[in-house]
């Protein structure tokens, strides 16, 4: 039943029904209307009260319980429902995967449109705590206060936080105590670089205002126990700046990469910014079967270092390579893809439109000794076309990892153009590629379909399709 209460509706005894889009939870109201509701699990039966309605749907929290999931655990951080990671910590992780699985299913099937062979089991990760490589924290001089602080009355003289912005709030920080997502010393460093700015009275950013010194923590970290630090300040202040920085130096020495940059745009963004180095050098090393890769301030690694190597051996061996292929790898990034599959083709061409990733992708090949990958700078709709194909050889393979949005729409034209017998399509964004598949499906059969969990907790969930040329498979 429902009823009226302060301009808003309250619905009565509600199952939650499924898990939905970007973490929140599935139940359906009297009057048919889908309700979105955050921090529930599927199975909770609860009270809803309604903050927002649309035409189609309501926004909503749960007031009370009244039978709880049998799919329900008890979340380890005191962050919890507070923070914007995370989102499905209550949820035991078999049903995490569960969920996952069914997510890329349903965008395969209902944007794809297609054809899918059995699904093979979701990989899930060994580590479903402290698995990130790389976290981001910002500064704030107006923290946000939980609801029980706010409820206890008391006074909080310390209004400065280091944390995570708060879902939809680009000015409000949450400041953390214990974050789950990355292996110590990270909690170490980031309380430490808080508990000394407060005590020398560092200035913490004002978003509002745009003034302040403190704007942003980044730490790094990788497998073979390498650490990177930057600190973003709004302005330059030489003595204070390094007052913490050397005070960070001191206090862990097993920082392998201490850096900083001084950034007055309104946005904090690095990859325009020039990033100093203060101790050490200006990169870490990250191993990957005897491959070593380094990764600079602004690189884009895959955020789960475990995970990232179990998906790479998925999309080698989706690849099936003899070792006479030649193998185009779009979005190659640092190119850690096309060095770990090259010692299993004859030649590997690495496509990548960030011009200091190509920089970093030919270091590592020659660090790693690496002979038959090449790698090329540009934009993939228009480097990768038929005068580059004829220079660099038609691909047996092609393997594709393309951000977010998926592939464009002439990328995909020349794939079909080139009709390459294989291709692995690598996604964090199973909608787009759902899409980019739809387009491929008149010359293109998918053959093979794993999802992979490289970030527990959370919805997110990457997919690798291997797709194969329909009239070679007739």
């Amino acid at each position: 039943m429902g009823r009226k209460q302060a301009n808003k509706v309250i619905f009565e005894n509600i199952t939650v029904t499924d898990a939905g889009a970007k973490g929140v939870s599935v139940a359906k109201a009297p009057d048919g209307k889908v309700i979105f509701l955050p921090n529930v699990v599927p199975g909770d039966v609860v009270d809803v009260q309604t903050f927002k309605k649309r035409k189609a749907y309501y926004e909503g929290k749960a007031i009370k319980f009244h039978q709880l999931s049998s799919n329900r655990i008890e979340p380890v951080c005191q962050h919890f429902g507070v923070c914007g990671g995370c989102k499905w910590q209550n949820m035991n992780y078999q049903q995490q995967l569960f969920y996952k699985n069914q997510e890329v299913y349903n965008n395969l099937k209902r944007i794809g449109k297609i054809q899918l062979p059995e699904f093979e089991n979701i990989l899930g990760s060994e580590k479903q705590f402290f698995y990130r490589n790389k976290m981001e924290f910002g500064f704030s001089n107006s923290r946000w206060m939980t609801e029980k602080e706010i409820q206890s009355g008391d006074n909080f003289d310390d209004k400065n936080a280091l944390g995570f912005h708060i879902p939809k709030m680009w000015d409000k920080i949450l400041d953390i105590t214990k974050c789950h997502l990355q292996e110590d010393p990270s909690n170490a460093i980031r309380n430490e670089i808080k508990r000394f700015s407060v005590e020398n009275e560092l200035p913490f950013f004002d978003a509002r205002n745009q003034e302040g010194l403190l704007r942003t923590l980044m730490i790094r970290t990788a497998s073979t126990g390498e650490i990177m630090v930057l600190i973003q300040f709004f302005k330059e202040n030489k003595e204070k700046r390094e007052l913490l920085l050397n005070h960070i130096a001191e206090t862990f020495p097993s920082i392998t990469s201490l850096q900083y940059v001084i950034n007055s745009k309104a946005n904090d963004t690095l990859y325009d910014q020039d990033i100093k180095l203060f101790k050490g050098r200006d990169y870490i090393l990250e191993e990957m079967e005897g491959l070593f890769f380094s990764i600079n301030a602004k690189s884009f690694y895959q955020t789960n270092s475990a995970q990232a190597y179990e998906l790479y051996k998925i999309t080698r061996e989706f690849a099936g390579l003899t070792g006479n292929e030649v193998v185009y790898d779009l979005y190659t990034g640092t190119g850690t893809i096309a060095q770990f599959v090259s010692k299993k083709a004859q030649k590997v061409i690495g496509v990548e439109a960030v011009p200091e990733a190509i920089a970093d992708a030919k270091e590592n090949a020659k660090r790693n000794s690496i002979t038959n990958c090449e790698f090329f700078v540009g934009d993939m709709k228009n480097v990768f076309n038929d005068a580059f194909i004829a220079q660099h050889g038609k691909p047996d393979v092609v393997i594709t990892d393309p951000p977010r949005d998926g592939m464009h729409k002439d990328v995909v034209e020349q794939l079909l153009k080139i009709g390459a017998p294989k291709i692995v399509y690598v996604s964090c964004n199973s909608a787009t590629q759902a899409r980019d598949l739809a387009l491929m499906d008149e010359q293109y059969k998918v053959t093979r379909v794993r999802p992979v969990d490289m970030f527990p907790q959370t919805h997110h969930v990457e997919n690798v399709v291997l797709l194969e040329k329909r009239q070679l498979i007739q």
